[in-house]
């Protein structure tokens, strides 16, 4: 267990490639286990807040695992671009979940996690106990697309992490209009890393590549039966008031086939909602005590 109160693992992905996650809390615990997949170009070091606090909760303490994707975090770069697609993604998160006995789980997905969540109610829903969209459903807005092509794959290489987050926020501040000086500096530690007295971006720049299959002169494709694929489990989908990625007509749509959908709309933050909120944390524990296993 490191000091930061998380181990971190690393495994083997089927075609070789070395994936890492953190792991939060104890082994073997009664209690369902918790995944965390974060958003394109995130890594696991987002869900540090909320891991801790539902990996040590005192009264239902929570086995976590926050997953850096391949080409993210500590996990190896693709050698091949075109294999950063969300069906190879979800390829490898179902093969860490095996390996790591954390069948079923609570899933909570921002952005490309909500993707691969949604993908995985269709070909394994016996994986999923209960699922959190962070910021995404199924039908994804062009207007947000179009914004993040503009910024994925061109992080650049700041003299240091106070320069980082300048860039930060002259590119979101929009999007987190209340952040403060603190907020974009621990934004900055997570969008690069510091390696050999350079600064280098915690996501391979290459996964740009995979953006170019949105064509934004043509509807994106819809998630609906993918999203009626989790009738099974509880869902609650968060949305930040100011996010251009998931519209609140969306949101209405989905209660209207979900009734006990549950909602949050986090006021003042855009794509996506960083789940580090006094306000929101309990309300995300509430939800995951009420997510029971299914079935055999």
């Amino acid at each position: 267990m490191s000091d930061d109160g998380f181990r971190n693992v690393f495994l083997t992905a089927s075609d070789g490639l070395r994936l890492h996650l953190r792991e939060y809390g104890e082994r073997g615990g009664a209690g369902l286990p918790v995944v965390c997949l974060p958003g394109l170009t995130r890594t696991a070091a987002d869900f540090h807040v909320l891991a801790s606090a539902l990996a040590h909760d005192p009264a239902r303490p929570r086995r976590v695992l926050a997953l850096d994707y391949r080409g993210r975090g500590l996990s190896a770069w693709d050698p091949d671009p075109s294999r950063y697609t969300v069906a190879v993604e979800l390829a490898d998160v179902l093969g860490v979940m095996a390996a790591c006995q954390a069948m079923p789980a609570v899933l909570i997905g921002t952005s490309r996690g909500g993707l691969i969540s949604l993908a995985m109610a269709s070909v394994k829903p016996e994986a999923i106990a209960g699922v959190v969209l962070n910021d995404i459903g199924p039908v994804i807005e062009a207007d947000g697309i179009a914004r993040i092509k503009t910024y994925v794959g061109r992080a650049g290489q700041p003299a240091d992490f106070a320069q980082g987050a300048a860039a930060l926020r002259r590119l979101f501040a929009d999007q987190f209009p209340d952040w403060s000086d603190e907020d974009w500096r621990d934004m900055a530690y997570r969008a690069w890393r510091l390696e050999n007295g350079q600064l280098l971006p915690t996501y391979d720049q290459a996964i740009a590549e995979a953006l170019r299959a949105f064509d934004l002169s043509k509807p994106l494709p819809e998630l609906w039966p993918q999203f009626d694929a989790l009738a099974g489990v509880p869902v609650m989908v968060i949305r930040g008031g100011l996010s251009d990625l998931l519209s609140a007509r969306t949101v209405e749509a989905m209660k209207a086939r979900r009734p006990d959908l549950e909602v949050i709309e986090v006021p003042r933050q855009g794509h996506a909602p960083d789940l580090a909120g006094a306000d929101v944390i309990p309300r995300i524990a509430a939800f995951v005590d009420r997510c029971v296993r299914r079935p055999d």
